[in-house]
């Protein structure tokens, strides 16, 4: 402020309401411009989470088997008692020519050991495994990290296997008397697995009517979606 506009108050107000009144027009097209940013990339974000979704289903079922859209094909499953974790499981459906081939089961189980181990289960519709993906996980470098596909095939192990093979006390690794295989050093991470995996076949058998053949009934977000519970 100047010497002139300390004598003259009534100059001053003036210059600083020009002043607030710039500064109120900048940050609104500031954020006018960071709300249209994100309005177009938030788009291009989704496309991009479901495009990575498609890709590791298509992992564990390949594309030429099925014929209908399986992220609009989905089902959510609330039953933290039967599977051991808060967290719903997402099932996608997988149809050829409108007959049920398969599904697979997006779920979590919190008994890793340094905590949740994220997964895919795909069970076809004769109750025998199409695959197993372990998509997300924190468990040791080098010893239980061996479960995530990314690092080792230990998780093709599953294929083929159902309820029944092995028998259900085989369901666990080899050091506990069971069928699968373990890692030099780490048991927690794998036993963790199987059991998910021991679940997801067991979920499988109890409710396969709702699984294969109810239609989902609500629309959320532009995907089809069913609550279902544990049986």
């Amino acid at each position: 402020m100047t010497e002139g506009q300390k004598k003259n108050p009534s100059k001053t107000l003036p210059l600083i309401l020009k002043a607030s009144l710039t500064l109120a027009i900048i940050t609104f097209i500031g954020v006018a411009l960071l709300a249209g940013t994100w309005e177009l990339t938030e788009e291009k974000i989704a496309e991009q989470q479901r495009k990575a979704v498609l890709t590791g289903l298509n992992q564990i079922l390949p594309a030429e088997s099925y014929d209908n859209e399986l992220q609009d094909d989905t089902l959510i499953i609330n039953a933290q008692g039967f599977f051991k974790h808060p967290k719903a499981v997402v099932v996608f459906r997988a149809r050829k020519q409108g007959q049920p081939i398969a599904v697979i089961l997006q779920m979590t189980t919190g008994e890793g050991y340094n905590g949740d181990i994220s997964l895919l289960v795909g069970i076809y519709n004769d109750g025998t495994i199409a695959g197993v993906r372990v998509t997300q996980q924190r468990e040791t470098p080098g010893l239980g990290d061996a479960i995530d596909s990314r690092r080792s095939d230990w998780a093709l192990g599953f294929k083929h296997r159902a309820l029944g093979d092995p028998i259900a006390s085989k369901w666990t690794v080899k050091r506990n008397g069971g069928d699968f295989d373990q890692f030099t050093g780490a048991t927690i991470s794998p036993r963790a697995v199987i059991k998910a995996v021991r679940r997801a076949l067991e979920y499988e058998r109890n409710n396969r009517e709702a699984l294969y053949h109810k239609n989902p009934i609500a629309k959320q977000q532009g995907k089809n979606i069913k609550e279902l519970s544990a049986q």
